[in-house]
């Protein structure tokens, strides 16, 4: 009866631990390579051009791992733990977290669309209908004041059309001055006063706690639209701008090559850096890509056009990577090259 009972129990001992090896999650975010997706299928311009070649959209996996992954990403190369209060701000839940990246990729698309309608000539009117709270900071003024989904449409009784008038109104503050905002919630128009203070995480700057963007809204023509599904944040937003005008113009872009890339790029066509290069520039390899556009930040040793060539190197890949500064580099590298034979 004894000999049974213990076995019994270290039964339980071991389900137990391999539950906790392989379920139980740490206060940690695990970041590796992802893929490089063919964009056909997810950017359709309504009777758009096709093309030999491809844009590929390269994606970063990610989330929260268990000590088994944990342990995993310790050994593999281009996995890279942080914890989680650097990921998701203290106070924002997974669901918030995953809010705020869908609308970065929304606000993307709409950037993307901008800069390549432009490029192409093609018609396009931008309205601005105020800014789009995507989250509140825990504990800091804006907490229980605001929430998630609010517009803000008004500061002090002037109008607020883009981030950038927010944003700009609050830096001439200091801390302890108030502002009264006008917001939308749920169609209803609320009026809310908020005291400035100092937010350590942003270097000491004055603000409210709040992470928001313009909500604009694109209309085009011909008209377009996106399948992106549950891949956010924004720094697809070159190689999105790159498949829309190769799908404008009758002219194939990209002349029979893969390409890949990244970058987030804003209304200007100026490409942005962005994190995790290193094992975008992996996922683009492995996807065989001819091509990867990479931000260039002047030459600094840190910048992405220097990490991603050196991990090139690193891999052996012959996948040529491309500096860029803008949308416009980008363009007229493809439009340069001689078309591929292979």
């Amino acid at each position: 009866m004894n000999v049974n009972k213990k076995h019994i129990i270290t039964f339980i001992i071991v389900i137990l631990a391999v539950f906790f090896i392989s379920a139980y999650q740490l206060p940690y975010y695990v970041y590796k390579p992802g893929g490089a997706d063919a964009l056909n299928p997810i950017v359709e311009v309504e009777d758009g051009y096709s093309s030999e070649g491809d844009m590929h959209l390269v994606t970063v996996r990610g989330g929260q791992v268990t000590p088994i992954q944990y342990l995993w990403a310790k050994i593999k190369p281009h996995h890279e733990l942080h914890p989680i209060n650097e990921i998701r701000p203290e106070g924002v839940s997974e669901e918030e977290y995953y809010h705020v990246q869908l609308k970065m990729m929304d606000t993307s698309q709409e950037k993307a669309i901008a800069v390549a309608y432009k490029a192409a000539d093609k018609d396009i009117k931008i309205e601005y209908n105020g800014v789009y709270v995507v989250s509140v900071v825990k504990d800091m003024p804006a907490d229980g004041k605001l929430q998630s989904g609010d517009r803000i449409t008004g500061v002090d009784g002037n109008e607020v059309n883009k981030a950038e008038d927010l944003i700009s109104y609050v830096e001439d503050k200091e801390a302890g001055d108030t502002i009264t905002l006008e917001v939308i919630r749920n169609g209803e128009e609320l009026t809310k006063t908020i005291k400035l203070d100092t937010y350590e995480k942003m270097d000491g700057k004055v603000g409210i706690g709040i992470r928001l963007v313009t909500d604009r809204g694109v209309e085009v023509d011909p008209d377009v639209s996106f399948s992106s599904g549950s891949i956010g944040g924004p720094s697809a937003g070159l190689m999105f701008s790159l498949e829309i005008y190769d799908q404008l113009m009758k002219k194939d872009l990209t002349k029979g090559y893969q390409i890949a890339g990244t970058g987030e790029v804003d209304y200007e066509g100026n490409v942005l850096r962005i994190g995790g290069i290193d094992k975008k520039v992996i996922a683009a390899a492995e996807e065989g890509c001819d091509i990867f556009f990479a931000p260039n930040g002047d030459g600094d040793e840190k910048s992405n056009y220097e990490v991603a060539k050196n991990t090139a190197e690193e891999i052996g890949t012959d996948m040529k990577i491309v500096p860029v500064k803008t949308f416009k580099d980008a363009l007229d590298y493809l439009q340069q090259l001689k078309p591929n034979k292979n």
